[in-house]
């Protein structure tokens, strides 16, 4: 049995990095010791009145017959969650190396810290180069696959990052996907094999299918021998979009060939662990009706679908209820959410808007449809939303912004809450079970039980005024005053 006390000491520390990396000048304020009580709780208003804010209720001693109650039901469980957290681009690691080392170790340390911090859980890296890495390249630009090695943006950017992430929280799960293959796998298309100079579009040649699955191998095995596991893959990040800075086309009939006939072999033969999930893209497969279903249509060849742990999707477009659609129809197949981008076509630095769309639509509403984890896209860019690269996201926000005057002012976007609210209570192994009570408009909520014997609670509040929601987990039960415009995170230990 866990002891609450330690929770709240876990928050306290993680109340004293935050000094250093919040949204407001906190370094010129006096440490405020958190309350301690029954139940840990995280604030977040949408105007920011709280901003990651520490309180604490006890059980209630009295019979409880408030008519706002919400109760657990942890006899009927869903899915395991693996995590929460962001992607590490050569964007991001080239702001965080350009911190002073200690800053930068405290924001890591608030970020990833499940003693000090709020526990980010899960992490986002591309196979070569992604839309915000510091040039186009792979790790085998020179043709034939006994060229392969990791280059420079891995060694000087994201293998030091990594290593300092993972020293303070071993346990974070990475997950990784190429923007492109090698050029020299490329050709214009399937029916005219003419080789296609060029980062962006083209398809893989199936003659280098075998030399392209070695590429995969050899990366994970690169990423090993520095210290880094390689909990899963996808053969492609958004297989549809052909317009991206780095980027191949991959129907799903490929994905299925590829995956089936070289991907998967190898990677078993090479006795690797590593997951391997499909797709990697849009709910509504970008409106290509032969690509609908493009998971599902590969899981229906069993000599892929024997290799596949389940589908990833990003929600540039259609709508999540595609989750539950495709969890219906293949419940043995897992489900991640990857990547979800702000920006200025969405008010992405606007909270008062984006806090409440982010929860509802990324974080609860992935995993109310049967997600495993929810990773948001850069972790950090800076106040000009850099660095990136023309032809790639010249718009997009990070889940933070660091100010390039100094690299150590901070604000948190949308991005950063949600992924805080649910990391900081919803732990690795933990189970997403039931509910039952009072529902209402604008109250959204999930649920969960952690390994170590806490119950984790998320809700939303989407009404203009404060609502009293009374939680119980069928033998205790606690009442708190939800502001409105918010989102609250419990835990609490089960009762012995």
């Amino acid at each position: 049995m866990i002891n609450m006390r330690n929770i709240a000491l876990t928050f306290l520390g993680c109340f004293t990095i935050l000094a250093a990396c919040s949204n407001s000048d906190d370094a010129e304020k006096p440490v405020v010791p958190v309350p301690t009580g029954d139940v840990a709780i995280y604030t977040t208003t949408s105007s920011l009145t709280r901003d990651l804010t520490r309180d604490a209720v006890n059980f209630s001693p009295k019979d409880n017959l408030a008519p706002t109650t919400i109760t657990l039901n942890p006899a009927e469980q869903y899915q395991t969650m693996d995590g929460f957290g962001a992607a590490i681009t050569g964007s991001t690691c080239y702001n965080l190396l350009l911190m002073k080392p200690a800053d930068r170790h405290a924001f890591l340390t608030e970020t990833f810290s499940d003693k000090d911090g709020f526990g980010f859980s899960y992490i986002r890296i591309s196979i070569g180069c992604s839309d915000f890495s510091l040039s186009e390249y792979t790790c085998c630009d020179t043709k034939g696959i006994e060229n392969f090695a990791l280059q420079s943006e891995e060694k000087d950017y994201i293998l030091p990052i990594l290593k300092e992430i993972l020293a303070i929280n071993p346990s974070i799960k990475v997950i990784a996907a190429p923007w492109t293959c090698p050029k020299w796998m490329k050709v214009k298309s399937l029916t005219d094999r003419t080789p296609l100079d060029s980062w962006t579009n083209g398809q893989l040649n199936p003659d280098y299918y075998q030399d392209y699955a070695t590429y995969f191998v050899k990366w994970i095995q690169a990423f090993k021998a520095e210290g880094i596991d390689i909990y899963a893959v996808t053969p492609q990040n958004e297989p549809l979009n052909r317009g991206n800075s780095a980027s191949l086309y991959m129907e799903w009939e490929e994905q299925r060939d590829f995956v089936k006939t070289a991907l998967g072999p190898q990677m078993k033969a090479a006795g690797l662990s590593t997951k391997i999930y499909a797709f990697d893209h849009n709910y509504n497969y970008d409106n290509i009706e032969s690509q609908k279903n493009y998971p599902g249509k590969i899981y229906e060849d069993a000599a892929a679908s024997q290799y596949l742990a389940g589908a990833a999707y990003h929600n540039y477009g259609g709508n999540r209820e595609e989750l539950l659609n495709i969890h219906q129809a293949y419940p043995e197949k897992e489900l991640l959410f990857t990547e979800t981008s702000i920006g200025t076509w969405n008010s992405g630095r606007d909270l008062s808007k984006r806090l409440m769309e982010d929860m509802e639509e990324v974080a609860l509403g992935t995993i109310n449809n049967w997600c495993k984890g929810v990773i948001v896209w850069n972790l950090m860019l800076d106040n000009d939303r850099g660095p990136n690269r023309e032809g790639g996201c010249q718009t997009c926000y990070g889940a933070v912004d660091i100010n390039n005057s100094d690299y150590k002012t901070i604000i948190r976007n949308s991005h950063y809450y949600i992924i805080a609210h649910l990391s900081s209570v919803v732990k690795p192994g933990a189970v997403r079970i039931a509910t039952t009570g009072y529902t209402d408009n604008g109250i959204t909520c999930s649920a969960f039980e952690n390994t170590d014997g806490t119950y984790a609670f998320v809700l939303i509040n989407n009404n203009e005024k404060s609502k009293k929601i009374t939680v119980s987990d069928g033998q205790r039960h606690f009442a708190y005053d939800v502001p409105g415009k918010s989102v609250t995170s419990y835990r609490w230990a089960k009762s012995k």
